[in-house]
C-alpha cells in the first residue's frame, strides 16, 4: 500500500471537556500513530451500560463508515468492538483488561455486567480481524483458537519530567521533607479500591508518618510531576490489563507498592526498592510501605521501561495493520479469481 493507511478508532473512553484527564495513554497512542504516518480519526462515545447509548452511537458510526473511506477500524476496549457490526471493514480489538477479564466487585466477584461483557468480548475476539492484549496475563481470557500479541500502552519519554524532588515539590507547593504516599486514580472508581489504600496509610501512620496524595482531576502532565514529587506510588486495584500509571512511576524513578495485578510483577521484577504484596489485606500492604520508605531513595526504574517507549510500540501495532490489510487484499484477489460458477456455488 503506497498511500497511507487510514484507520478509525473507536472507543468508549476519550478525554471530554468535563474530564480531559482520561484515557492519557490512548490520546498518547493515537498521536504517535499519526506521528508514525498513519492517518487516524477517533470515533468516541459514551456507553455508560446503556443500550441506547450504543444503539445511537452504532447509527452514526455505521453513517461515519458509508461516507468516508478507512482501510479498517481499530476498537479499544471490547465494548467499543461491538459498534461496528456487521463489518464494513477489518476490525482490530485491543482489549485493554476490564473487557476480555470481566469487571470484578470490590469483594472479588465478578458482577453481573462484567460477566455480560467478557462474553460479549470473547465473541467479539472471534470475529475480528486481529487481536492486541495489553498485558501476556489476559490470554487465559481468550478463547483458544484466538492469536494474539501482546502490546502494552506505551511511554513518551519526551514529556517525563526530569527535576529533583525538591524541585517538584516546590512547583506543586508540597512540605520538603514530609514521606508521601501516592495514588492515582479515581477515588470514586470501585475497581481502584481508594478506600483500601487509605486504610493501608491509616496503619502505616501508627508506625511511620505518611501522608496520601491523590493524584487525580488534573491534567496527565501534572502526574509525573507528583511523581517526582512523591516517595512512593501505591495501587490497590482489584483488577488491572497494563496499568500505565505504574510504567509512569517506574520511568520516573519512584518506587512502587502494589497488588499482583496486570503485568506489575513483570514490570516490578527485579526493581530494586519496589514490591508486589504477598496479598491484598491492608497490614501487608503497610508493611510493604513502610520497608520501601524506610529504605528511601528513588530506584533505577527507568531503565526498566525503556522497551515501553511509544515509538516502539506503535510501529508494532502498524505491522499489525499492514498483516489485516494484506490478509484482506489475498482473500480478495482469491475471490476475484474463482470461476463464477464456483462463486454462485
Amino acid at each position: 500500500m503506497d498511500r497511507p493507511i487510514r484507520i478509525l478508532v473507536v472507543t468508549s473512553e476519550w478525554p471530554t471537556a468535563e474530564q480531559p484527564y482520561r484515557v492519557p495513554y490512548l490520546v498518547r497512542h493515537v498521536d504517535f500513530l499519526r506521528r508514525a504516518g498513519v492517518q487516524v480519526d477517533v470515533f468516541p462515545f459514551r456507553g455508560a451500560r446503556r443500550p441506547v447509548n450504543y444503539m445511537r452511537a452504532r447509527q452514526q458510526l455505521q453513517r461515519r463508515l458509508r461516507e468516508t473511506p478507512y482501510d479498517l477500524v481499530h476498537a479499544h476496549f471490547g465494548q467499543s468492538a461491538l459498534l461496528p457490526w456487521p463489518k464494513r471493514l477489518p476490525l482490530v480489538v485491543t482489549f485493554h483488561g476490564c473487557d476480555i477479564q470481566g469487571v470484578k466487585r470490590p469483594d472479588g466477584r465478578m458482577s453481573w455486567g462484567g460477566a455480560v461483557l467478557q462474553k460479549l468480548s470473547q465473541l467479539v475476539a472471534r470475529r475480528a480481524e486481529a487481536v492486541i492484549l495489553v498485558s501476556e496475563r489476559m490470554r487465559c481470557f481468550l478463547p483458544p483458537s484466538v492469536h494474539a500479541p501482546v502490546i502494552p500502552m506505551g511511554l513518551d519519554f519526551d514529556q517525563l519530567p526530569e527535576m529533583s524532588q525538591e524541585d517538584a515539590r516546590r512547583q506543586l507547593g508540597m512540605a520538603p521533607s514530609e514521606k508521601l504516599v501516592l495514588f492515582v486514580g479515581d477515588p470514586n472508581e470501585p475497581v481502584k479500591r481508594y478506600d483500601l489504600a487509605r486504610c493501608a496509610v491509616d496503619l502505616l501512620n501508627r508506625r511511620y508518618p505518611a501522608r496520601l496524595v491523590v493524584g487525580w482531576g488534573v491534567l496527565p502532565r501534572q502526574i509525573p510531576v507528583m511523581m517526582r514529587a512523591c516517595d512512593v506510588l501505591v495501587m490497590t486495584s482489584i483488577q488491572e490489563g497494563s496499568p500505565c500509571v505504574v510504567k509512569e512511576a517506574l520511568a520516573c524513578d519512584l518506587p512502587v507498592v502494589s497488588l499482583n495485578v496486570g503485568d506489575v510483577p513483570v514490570r516490578l521484577d527485579g526493581v530494586e526498592g519496589c514490591e508486589v504484596c504477598a496479598d491484598e489485606r491492608p497490614e501487608t500492604i503497610a508493611a510493604s510501605l513502610e520497608r520501601t520508605l524506610r529504605r528511601g531513595g528513588r530506584i533505577l526504574g527507568r531503565q526498566a521501561v525503556l522497551d515501553l517507549d511509544e515509538r516502539l510500540l506503535a510501529e508494532q501495532v502498524i505491522a499489525v495493520y499492514r498483516g489485516v490489510l494484506a490478509n484482506a487484499s489475498a482473500r480478495t484477489r482469491g475471490l476475484a479469481a474463482q470461476p463464477m460458477a464456483a462463486r454462485v456455488e
